[in-house]
């Protein structure tokens, strides 16, 4: 394996090859996005794209154990039906090496609709799991063409400072009562052209863009034309480099015919 060059912040090498007991398993994290129609597709479907996804691209994947193998493919964090995703991640891990470019390749060529790779990246053998420590949104005003009322944004503000000053909230949860901490769960929450969002990630239950809508006297929005958005998955652990065999970054230009017109970051 090449030595990365000087100005590489890398941490651990990538394992070259397999031995007898140890079957080669290497770890790459994918940030995509997520829009137009497919941002109406769930997880699960989500999931089951990305395995059609890797096996058309002839992938040796790296397969659980048991008596149903299944591709080791993860998500740090779901995205919500309906919800567009500027910059996903799901993590891939292979049983061949692969450069970073090669993949992204491969990736990118299938070409899915609503489907774009932004970045590909070899991690350290010792990256574990991608963990989440919070995402941000953007929620864009409601369509007065859809019915809308005006909005008053003096109102809109008064509310969203009240619920920042609670100590917790309750909400229902399949017909069940949830409280939550308000300073634990909501990082920032303001208002201008747009509502921009910061939520905290938890091992427990967490609050929804919806639910913020709710407590804000916002719900109708959303029934109006207002469009949530998760601009960016912000992770605990990440791996600087600036060598070109473990990470590959597009060009950022949308795929023929796809909206460009994606709430930006």
């Amino acid at each position: 394996m090449p030595s990365p060059p000087a100005n590489t912040t890398t941490t651990h090498d990538a394992p070259d090859q397999a031995t007898a007991d140890q079957p080669l398993r290497l770890r790459y994290r994918v940030r995509f996005a997520k829009t137009g129609l497919l941002r109406w597709t769930s997880h699960r479907d989500l999931a089951r794209l990305w395995e059609r996804l890797v096996r058309r691209a002839q992938l040796q994947l790296s397969m659980t154990e048991g008596f149903h193998p299944k591709p080791r493919i993860g998500f740090p964090s779901a995205l919500a039906l309906g919800i567009s995703g500027l910059d996903e991640v799901v993590e891939l891990d292979l049983a061949e090496r692969l450069s970073a470019p090669e993949l992204f390749r491969r990736l990118d060529h299938d070409d899915q609709p609503g489907l774009v790779i932004k970045s590909v990246q070899l991690l350290p053998e010792d990256s574990g799991k991608a963990k989440l420590e919070r995402t941000e949104y953007v929620i864009t005003r409601p369509d007065p063409e859809l019915g809308a009322d005006p909005i008053d944004a003096d109102r809109v503000r008064s509310d969203l400072e009240a619920l920042l000053a609670k100590d917790t909230v309750t909400v229902n949860r399949k017909n069940k009562p949830v409280t939550f901490n308000v300073a634990e769960q909501i990082l920032s929450l303001t208002f201008n052209d747009n509502l921009e969002l910061s939520m905290a990630a938890s091992d427990a239950a967490t609050l929804k863009p919806t639910d913020v809508l709710d407590l804000i006297g916002c719900s109708d929005w959303i029934a109006h034309g207002s469009q949530i958005t998760r601009t960016e998955v912000v992770l605990k652990r990440e791996f600087p480099t600036t060598d070109p065999e473990f990470l590959a970054i597009a060009n950022q230009t949308p795929h023929c015919g796809e909206p460009t017109d994606e709430v930006p970051k």
